[in-house]
């Protein structure tokens, strides 16, 4: 395997004259057998005013490289948090998950910046976690999802969906969606997602008939206080009627092909994706994985979440629906209890 060696003193000399000269980064890459983004880099974080000089240039990456070997130390030397990052990085958290939580919640560990936690990840101690590090590549979509939508009649559109929706402050309301095989496999994965607990359900479904599919979303959703759905325009939605009688809630229709109007379960369904990508035949997917996907996410904490995981704001919204039903039923058992005396 090739190493990576730093820019020595001599080429950031060339770096300087031949960018004093109106080399481009490709030639001045070529000039030195390096790669375009590592001329690019060093031109970019070691220029001072605009200007690159060797000497001022050497004097950066030096001190760089001695506070990142610092930061480093701060998760190396406490074997109580170098413990909890090890952990949490094969969970596939971030160094800015994991930094957040330790700051907002698990307090009675040190502090530590996501920058010191790369730093851990890159260095000689936590190189073996490098490999649960992903980085975030969202592809536009260049057009509609094969064969699977069409215009439903009857719908509600999502235009009529009430503005406090949008802004998640109410518990209940939840969206919808398929991630679908590849071209040569079978079934799908049913997400839905509640929308201010980000709470997931993933679920494979094997029938996509209208009829089978409405019993799967009321199995999953009958232990919630749902409001209300919102869905795209899925074939498989067409009994959406018979559907919103049976959760007991408004079923709403995105425009077609408008899959940003869905975003949650949209985002949802990409860190699915790391786990099972495009062509993959779902049917080959066991039901353990499936699971442990649904787990993985339901306790990885987000920002939006003050840095709770969506398990744990779940939790708290039906603690408060359990709460305010039992003070609900008391105060019936009370007004009963006076009438009858």
């Amino acid at each position: 395997m090739e190493t990576y060696e730093h820019i020595s003193e001599s080429e950031r000399r060339r770096i300087e004259r031949l960018t004093a000269s109106k080399w481009s980064v490709r030639g001045i890459a070529a000039a030195l057998g390096r790669g375009i983004s590592t001329i690019s880099d060093e031109l970019r974080r070691n220029k001072v005013k605009g200007t690159y000089d060797a000497k001022k240039a050497d004097h950066k990456a030096y001190v760089r490289r001695k506070y990142s070997k610092q930061q480093c130390l701060k998760v190396v030397s406490n074997i109580e948090l170098r413990r909890y990052v090890e952990e949490k990085l094969r969970q596939e958290w971030s160094p800015e998950l994991i930094a957040g939580r330790i700051r907002k919640i698990d307090r009675h560990l040190p502090r530590v910046s996501p920058k010191a936690i790369y730093a851990f990840v890159y260095s000689v101690h936590g190189r073996p976690f490098e490999q649960f590090l992903y980085s975030k590549v969202v592809k536009k979509k260049s057009g509609p999802k094969r064969g699977t939508k069409a215009v439903l009649d009857g719908r509600t559109s999502i235009e009529k969906r009430p503005a406090r929706v949008e802004k998640r402050k109410e518990f209940g309301h939840v969206e919808g969606d398929f991630i679908e095989s590849g071209k040569d496999g079978a079934g799908s994965l049913l997400v839905l997602v509640e929308r201010k607990t980000r709470y997931p359900f993933v679920v494979y479904c094997a029938d996509r008939t209208a009829s089978a599919v409405n019993a799967l979303i009321f199995h999953l959703l009958q232990s919630m206080p749902l409001k209300s759905l919102t869905l795209d325009n899925d074939v498989s939605f067409k009994k959406h009627r018979a559907l919103s009688e049976l959760i007991g809630a408004v079923v709403f229709f995105c425009h077609p092909y408008t899959s940003s109007e869905k975003g949650t379960v949209e985002n949802r369904n990409r860190a699915i994706r790391r786990t099972v990508p495009k062509k993959t035949d779902l049917s080959q997917v066991s039901e353990e994985t499936i699971l442990m996907i649904q787990t993985k996410m339901r306790n990885r904490p987000m920002k939006c979440l003050g840095y709770r995981t969506p398990q744990e704001a779940w939790d708290a919204e039906m603690q408060k629906q359990k709460s305010a039903s039992g003070a609900v039923s008391l105060g019936v058992l009370k007004a009963n209890l006076e009438c009858s005396a």
